[in-house]
């Protein structure tokens, strides 16, 4: 009797193992499918994006090649921005920033507005700050919240308008591909 049980026990492993195993390379097999929402962009080289953090660190996007950046234009006070802002913040601890720098961009709000908003919501991200909004103008995200995702070369390859769970494994998968396979 004891000795049927283990029997049973190895076979369900087993079958449990062996199905996993089909399951995973389904997976890898599976064609590539981009989320909703985002819209795939020509190409076209990204404009300069030249600012200082909140904390006066200046950064320079032409500085970033070899990997892929988030541009993320956002502001306080735009709901779909607060809602989204937590699943950036938890997106960041499942992707490599030797890959994909995040790099969010708040759009014409004083240093105090941002402090407090980001210390609460996001308080391990570090926003640059579009005091005047002329970088804003100048890269037309259509609305807030908007994102940009620019290819190792510097160029606007995916644009993402609205608010979206980063942090989802739809998401999540999406950005694990594309840093992986450019």
């Amino acid at each position: 009797m004891r000795c049927s049980r283990v029997i049973l026990l190895m076979l369900y492993c087993a079958t449990v193992f062996a199905v996993s195993v089909v399951n995973s390379v389904a997976a890898a097999d599976a064609p590539f499918v981009i989320p909703q929402g985002l819209i795939t962009l020509s190409g076209k080289a990204a404009p300069p994006l030249v600012l200082r953090d909140l904390d006066g660190k200046p950064f320079d996007l032409k500085n970033r090649r070899g990997h892929w950046v988030f541009v993320h234009f956002w502001a306080s006070w735009c709901g779909p921005c607060r809602h989204e802002m937590p699943t950036i913040q938890q997106m960041a601890k499942h992707i490599d920033s030797d890959k994909l720098e995040i790099v969010l961009v708040n759009t014409a709000e004083d240093d105090d507005r941002v402090f407090n908003f980001i210390g609460i919501v996001a308080p391990q991200l570090t926003p640059l700050m579009d005091y005047d909004g002329r970088a804003t103008e100048v890269w037309q995200p259509r609305g807030l919240p908007s994102t940009f995702l620019i290819d190792p070369e510097g160029r606007r390859r995916y644009l993402v308008l609205g608010g979206r769970k980063w942090d989802s494994p739809e998401y999540l998968g999406f950005l694990q591909h594309v840093i992986k396979t450019r």
